[in-house]
């Protein structure tokens, strides 16, 4: 027919443009997040270790995935530091490629400080995690071909003392 434009088909995003999309928002929805007096500091590494946690997503997540790992939320040595989930320094450097300047929490405890990829200590699961897989695959594109790992919760908790909370520690009515 004449003067009738066809539709224009949308493609659906790409898998790791969606979950930049879907990161943003959690980004944005923790932040309105309050807890009670037993969580003094919580690090939401979706805000100041934002370019290496899309780095992250858009190099490794743009293909459909066979099988997703779920940590559970960020270690003070691992996604605290680099943004990437089990995100242990030498792992995410020197395997995946990616190393970023990386900003501070809002209010750092003076015991888990966030250094970045200059941080001297190493997330031992990330270690052992990632250790596993280059060891497995090889080369990193290969274990990411078929293979993802995120947190369920991309916020890390810290108590007074500066011990690390993990999420099943949390008492339910700690949230507001």
């Amino acid at each position: 027919m004449r003067g009738v434009s066809p539709k224009k088909r949308t493609e659906p995003p790409l898998p790791g443009e969606a979950m930049v999309s879907a990161a943003l928002r959690l980004r944005q929805a923790v932040e309105r997040l309050r807890f009670d007096v037993a969580v003094t500091h919580v690090y939401n590494p979706l805000d100041y270790a934002w370019v290496a946690h899309e780095t992250y997503l858009r190099r490794f997540g743009n293909s459909r995935k066979r099988i997703v790992f779920l940590g559970m939320n960020p270690g003070p040595f691992g996604m605290a530091q680099t943004g990437v989930p089990f995100g242990e320094v030498a792992a995410v450097r020197d395997w995946m490629g990616i190393e970023t300047e990386i900003g501070k929490p809002r209010l750092e405890h003076p015991r888990r400080p966030v250094e970045g990829f200059a941080c001297p200590r190493s997330e031992v699961s990330g270690k052992r995690l990632w250790g596993l897989f280059a060891e497995r695959f090889g080369p990193v594109e290969k274990f990411f071909a078929e293979h993802f790992v995120v947190n369920f919760c991309p916020l890390a908790f810290l108590d007074k003392e500066g011990r690390n909370l993990t999420p099943d520690k949390l008492p339910a009515a700690l949230t507001a």
